[in-house]
């Protein structure tokens, strides 16, 4: 299934392993991991379409579906769970409604998700005319040709995600290696820097990016020193937190980023990354509150731009304490791509005559 900008097979948990070691193997035989091309599996060859997600019902109280994300990394034989992917969760309740897990109701579905990565809650409303899931309609989001039925995202409790605050140093700047950072978590750990800090524009191209060694040397130093300061221990194997540069909007936004996953320029922006800077833009004193337009208002419409376009998220901030925000919302589309079985070798794991796996 596409999920927001991201693409990857969607799994019944009951359909993988238990184990969690053999889980990571068979997926990563299933996407063709760790291989450049990623040949002989599933996986696009990038960090957006090298992604799972895992989905059972839930037996929690409130709770309709719980959901476990998992990014199989290309060049290492190696599976992360630490983060969450909001692109990816906009997928799980139309997947859900495919498999059965929960039943649809006209004219649209509400289901609670509860993401075992992060342990954070989110309400997805999809439109299901008739009873039926449908995927046609006139939303668009940058990153991604068409348009699509509109996916709803509200997301509930998410600050301190990973981190367990949401400015996990106690600071809202911290110094590493001679740079200013924010460091911050809501949905998603980030290591925020000014791109004029590093000497560059904020505005360059992914692929721009991407050759640039000096600079990708530079963010990976300070997003090893970042990471134990964010409570996140030795990332030296993790993909979090992530890094964004920040420069102002130039396209009429609220600010601009560029992102890294984190050692490949993103190109456009992760959900709950966007969500992240956008909350660090309406925080004074911040690195992205430098850069940014911010409405007035308590709820605040912010336009994160990025490579290919802007991603909008709806913040609503406390009253009492405009640096708090109660509540993040925002517009993803998804799609069914296809359904059918993936086949992994035998020598992998054999949990089925065929050694297969529905998909």
């Amino acid at each position: 299934m596409r999920g927001g900008t991201s693409r990857g097979p969607f799994f019944l948990e009951s359909d993988l392993p238990a184990d969690a070691a053999l889980r990571d193997r068979v997926l990563l035989a299933v996407m063709g991991s760790p291989d450049l091309r990623q040949i002989d599996g599933l996986g696009g060859a990038d960090p957006l379409t090298s992604k799972v997600a895992i989905v059972a019902r839930s037996e929690r109280p409130g709770v309709d579906l719980e959901f476990l994300f998992a990014q199989v990394l290309i060049k290492e034989p190696r599976v992360d769970t630490t983060p969450n992917c909001g692109n990816m969760l906009a997928a799980v309740a139309p997947f859900a409604i495919e498999r059965g897990l929960v039943a649809a109701r006209a004219p649209e579905t509400t289901v609670r998700v509860l993401t075992r990565n992060t342990g954070t809650l989110s309400d997805i409303t999809v439109q299901t005319p008739g009873g039926q899931i449908s995927y046609e309609g006139d939303a668009r989001i940058d990153g991604c040709p068409g348009t699509s039925s509109p996916i709803r995202i509200s997301f509930l409790e998410t600050a301190g995600s990973v981190c367990k605050s949401l400015l996990p140093t106690g600071h809202i700047v911290d110094e590493f290696e001679g740079v200013k950072v924010t460091c911050i978590d809501n949905g998603m750990p980030v290591a925020i820097v000014a791109a004029g800090d590093l000497g560059r524009t904020g505005y360059e191209s992914r692929d721009e990016l991407n050759q640039d060694q000096e600079l990708k040397q530079r963010l990976e130093a300070i997003r090893l020193a970042a990471g134990p300061a964010m409570n996140l221990g030795d990332v030296s194997r993790k993909v979090v937190p992530k890094m964004t540069l920040v420069a102002p909007a130039r396209a009429g936004g609220s600010l601009c980023t560029r992102t890294f996953i984190p050692h490949d320029c993103h190109s456009a922006v992760g959900v709950l990354g966007a969500v992240t800077v956008a909350t660090a833009a309406v925080l004074d004193g911040s690195v992205a509150r430098a850069v940014s337009v911010v409405p007035p208002g308590l709820v605040k419409l912010i336009s994160v731009e990025h490579p290919t376009g802007e991603f909008s998220v709806e913040l609503e901030v406390d009253s009492a304490d405009p640096g708090t925000v109660t509540r993040a919302a925002l517009l993803r589309t998804a799609r069914l791509i296809m359904r059918g079985d993936v086949m992994i070798p035998r020598a992998v794991w054999n949990g089925s005559p065929s050694a297969r796996l529905a998909a």
